[in-house]
């Protein structure tokens, strides 16, 4: 097995933002990042549930999902804030207008991207998305990932999450931070 590249001295001065479709791997892929560079990780999904003392489907259940993107968007402001970190968002998080707004200005975005089929094999190892409750994933990531993936384009930083071993998109994450540092 080859050593993962080391984080080359970076040390960002601004939160990491990772953006992108359910399954791509924005929470392990986030909390392998951090390690490398030595910062705290967030999953703002986990943070959502801890604010609201209810699981994510329970919100969307319950209150909608307006209600659940107007927390989220709250719990990413206090999250933003305060020392550089790693932060893994919810899928539609960066689809928020105000949401992204704020990232973009306050924060480096990094979109996880990997296509349709990868996300549709990774999500149908967990049951556990109210997007997805009752559809064939294949053909509804497929859909949601054409609406959503101008969006995430907007982010500064595009990084593909392939078949391959999490660790390969670490090393990809920290090339990119790093020509961007240049």
């Amino acid at each position: 097995m080859v050593a993962p590249l080391p984080a080359p001295e970076l040390s960002p001065d601004r939160p990491i933002v990772l953006v992108g479709m359910m399954g791509v791997g924005k929470s392990t892929v986030g909390r392998r990042l951090a390690r490398r560079l030595a910062l705290a990780f967030v999953d703002s999904d986990e943070e959502i549930e801890r604010a609201a003392d209810h699981e994510i489907k329970e919100i969307f259940d319950r209150f909608g999902e307006a209600s659940f993107r107007d927390g989220e968007r709250r719990v990413l402001r206090r999250l933003i804030s305060g020392e550089p970190k790693v932060i893994a968002t919810g899928g539609g998080a960066f689809m928020d207008e105000e949401t992204r707004a704020l990232i973009l200005e306050r924060c480096i975005a990094i979109w996880l991207e990997a296509d349709a089929e990868t996300l549709a094999a990774r999500v149908a190892r967990r049951g556990h998305r109210p997007l997805l409750a009752g559809k064939d994933p294949l053909p509804f990531l497929s859909a949601l990932a054409a609406a959503r993936n101008p969006i995430y384009a907007e982010a500064h930083l595009r990084v593909p999450s392939g078949h391959g071993p999490h660790e390969q998109t670490v090393d990809r994450i920290v090339r990119a931070l790093a020509e961007r540092a240049r």
